[in-house]
């Protein structure tokens, strides 16, 4: 959540940053809440003094003998009073707070310009997308005429945009997963954590999925206990540390996490929702870091080539853009995009967010730094898919499938599978 005093701020050019993402901040509204705040907690402190001083005069009074009859009416409006400025205090605070929970995050300068992703800016590419001397198939028909994916029965079992795995297709998911986290933890110093994706309302809160996108999460509870299903690990791994201070000197930390995602998709038509690359429930291993607040520039870059990593060991064509200001996440301030190239669709597609939200999810969440001598420092936290699994799968089918039907498993990955190709008719070799 934002600093009030930093978004009033001329030298801060709130308004005009956040124009450059579609947003329009109310400034009077937001100028008169902060002032009306001010006034309220002021006229309080000015009423309690009154009373202290009044309990005062009427024990004095007392003690003399005098009639207090007066002065107690006084002491006793003084604290109806009190009792009134505080409910007015909680009042605007509750409106000032509804409304900086609505308020995005500022983009950074070097964004370009545009609010969609025509407008992005690409920043390199990685392989070479095959070239095929046969018609190739998307995921689905390479899925299901091998008999490994079976979305007919996950609809049954579920509704459209679920997905059943089975033989080798389950195989290829679990290894992919061990592979992506045995990258992280062991090479980038990732701390690995099996974590709940049932959340409370607060907790969605912290890294800004809430209040703004509650439509577009699946919601359970039980009697008046209200949860939320996590849309990705991020959420959980962030607020671990919700309410906290964190040592200075023992940042960066660096935690990664598998686990199943769940969201929506509002809006999806199209080739995005034939089969993996839109499902309302998928897997994903996620990359979260918290860092000094003046060094998160500089930790986007690294967990970007952390995302990138398992991509080139599996020998996948990408590429790298940087977002305009108008199409970063909400908690964002800068964002890369990793898309990697879909041969059915003969193009790039998102396969990894990586951004870097500076202090805006560590103040929504109380999170505050604090170093050896005692002094205060922002804390910055950065988010990363490291990789999801079911879009590595569906590049990796597309990518590595064969003139006779079968389907190469990359090199790297044939430890954690056990067999290094998947044949046309669904048997393993």
């Amino acid at each position: 959540m934002h600093d009030p005093r930093l978004l009033l701020d001329p030298a801060t050019d709130a308004a005009a940053k956040l124009r450059r993402r579609g947003y329009v901040l109310d400034t009077d509204r937001l100028g008169k809440l902060v002032s009306r705040r001010s006034e309220v907690i002021s006229q309080g402190d000015q009423a309690r003094a009154q009373s202290k001083k009044a309990a005062s005069d009427v024990q004095a009074a007392a003690r003399r003998g005098e009639d207090i009859t007066g002065l107690r009416e006084e002491a006793r409006q003084l604290k109806v009073r009190i009792g009134e400025l505080e409910e007015e205090q909680r009042e605007v605070e509750t409106e000032l707070n509804e409304l900086l929970l609505g308020i995005p995050n500022l983009p950074l300068d070097e964004l370009p310009d545009g609010a969609t992703e025509e407008f992005a800016e690409e920043v390199r590419k990685w392989g070479t997308p095959p070239e095929f001397d046969f018609e190739p198939l998307d995921h689905v028909d390479l899925g299901e005429r091998a008999g490994f994916l079976d979305l007919g029965r996950a609809t049954k079992l579920s509704g459209p945009r679920f997905a059943v795995f089975k033989n080798a297709g389950a195989r290829l998911e679990r290894a992919l997963a061990a592979f992506f986290l045995d990258i992280h933890t062991r090479e980038h110093g990732y701390t690995e954590f099996s974590l709940p994706t049932l959340v409370t309302r607060q907790t969605m809160t912290g890294t800004g999925q809430l209040p703004k996108f509650e439509e577009d999460l699946f919601r359970t509870g039980v009697a008046e206990r209200e949860l939320f299903l996590i849309p990705t690990a991020e959420v959980p791994l962030v607020n671990l540390h919700a309410g906290e201070i964190l040592p200075l000197e023992e940042l960066p930390l660096r935690y990664t996490a598998h686990t199943p995602c769940f969201r929506s998709e509002a809006g999806s038509y199209g080739r995005d929702t034939r089969g993996l690359i839109r499902q309302h429930e998928f897997s994903k291993v996620e990359l979260v870091q918290f860092v000094e607040a003046e060094k998160s520039r500089e930790a986007l870059e690294e967990i970007l080539s952390h995302a990138e990593t398992p991509l080139q060991r599996l020998g996948l064509a990408y590429r790298v853009i940087k977002l305009p200001a108008g199409d970063i996440g909400f908690s964002a301030q800068i964002t890369y995009d990793v898309e990697v190239w879909m041969p059915s669709q003969q193009t790039y597609r998102e396969i990894s967010s990586a951004s870097d939200t500076g202090v805006f999810q560590a103040r929504r969440a109380n999170i505050r730094g604090k170093g050896k001598d005692g002094k205060r420092g922002a804390v910055a936290t950065l988010n990363a898919s490291g990789l999801p699994i079911g879009r590595t799968l569906v590049a990796l089918l597309e990518q590595n499938q064969q003139a006779d039907g079968s389907i190469r498993i990359p090199e790297a990955l044939v430890p954690y599978t056990g067999f290094e190709k998947i044949n046309k008719d669904g048997t393993i070799s």
